[in-house]
């Protein structure tokens, strides 16, 4: 019996739904247990049962964690937001010696690179791989850049106050509006994202480049999976330097200049059923690891294959239970 615990479930549909398709399939018994911070998250109805718990930022967020995986008997423990993956690292020792789960996480080391943009770039910078400039405060002031430009803050995600700057009163404003800025040169290009899946010893499974065609708050609304050779060997480099456990995205653009990063995200990332359902299927390589099995390195999967996303509803009644 095989249980999986989703944190942070929010709309997370797609991915419960993906892993009860490879536990049906690989015939494995086990629960999907489903946690939120709110009634109103969708994916807990999908889930075969669900908790309410604490938010990361309270005390009792990583006691809730350890219950609800002591409760369920839970095996592993999978991570889908950003502002968790700190707390959880720092945890780590903690919740998998108080329950029998694993958290799907990587070292620490990786996280700490992935979670601040800073030392994201430096890690780009110092492993020879593409990224853009880094703007710093002596360049800002003395005007050493041209427009566009492009601003975030350096522990952001979902693309929450991020900027393209077009000029220099756009410049001084976000500089106060945005916290903890950082400050590029502007990429132009095609961007794509690469789900990328390793195992437990950080060897890499599948890597599967995908080109965002449209996105909506920072997620990927509409894109195709692509073999591109080029992506998939330079991200075959990066692995064997970071060494990531689990599945990440990583954020890159094909620029005039070549491919150049713009981020790691040390998590399933939101488009990532869209490399499930193409045949690069983690969920099933999750499942056959934790019975066990000893995985290789594959591309079997379906190239050239679009993907379009879109929004459904469930109904609740008044006492907030599912109307079927």
């Amino acid at each position: 019996m095989k249980n999986i615990l989703i944190l942070s479930a929010g709309r997370r549909v797609e991915l419960i739904e993906r892993f009860k398709r490879a536990r049906k399939k690989l015939e494995i018994d086990g629960n999907i247990i489903a946690v939120d911070i709110s009634k109103t998250a969708p994916a807990i109805y999908f889930a075969d049962r669900f908790y309410i718990i604490s938010r990361i930022c309270d005390e009792a967020y990583i006691d809730d964690i350890i219950d609800v995986c002591k409760k369920e008997n839970i095996d592993l423990i999978v991570p889908t937001i950003d502002t968790e993956l700190l707390k959880l690292a720092e945890n780590r020792d903690l919740i998998e010696k108080s329950t029998n789960a694993k958290v799907l996480l990587s070292d620490m080391s990786v996280v700490s690179i992935c979670r601040d943009k800073n030392n994201t770039q430096k890690f780009f910078e110092e492993n020879g791989f593409g990224v853009p400039r880094l703007l710093n405060d002596d360049d800002i002031k003395s005007g050493r850049y041209s427009f566009p430009l492009f601003i975030k803050p350096k522990d952001g995600s979902s693309s929450i106050n991020t900027f393209k700057i077009n000029n220099k009163s756009e410049l001084d404003f976000f500089m106060n509006y945005v916290s903890e800025p950082m400050v590029q040169e502007f990429m132009q290009g095609t961007e794509y994202s690469v789900d990328v899946f390793c195992d437990f010893d950080a060897s890499p499974i599948t890597i599967v480049p995908r080109v965002r065609l449209a996105t909506r708050s920072g997620e990927i609304a509409k894109g195709k999976v692509v073999k591109d050779r080029e992506i998939i060997n330079d991200v075959k480099r990066m692995l064997e330097i970071l060494k990531p456990i689990g599945h990440i995205t990583i954020q890159c653009m094909k620029t005039q200049k070549g491919i150049e990063y713009i981020e790691i995200n040390p998590r399933f990332g939101g488009g990532a059923p869209m490399s499930i359902d193409a045949g690069a299927d983690s969920c099933e390589n999750l499942y056959r690891l934790l019975c066990g099995e000893e995985l290789s390195y594959n591309e079997n999967y379906s190239d050239n294959t679009m993907f379009v996303r879109f929004d459904s509803s469930i109904m609740l009644d008044d006492d907030m239970e599912l109307v079927k």
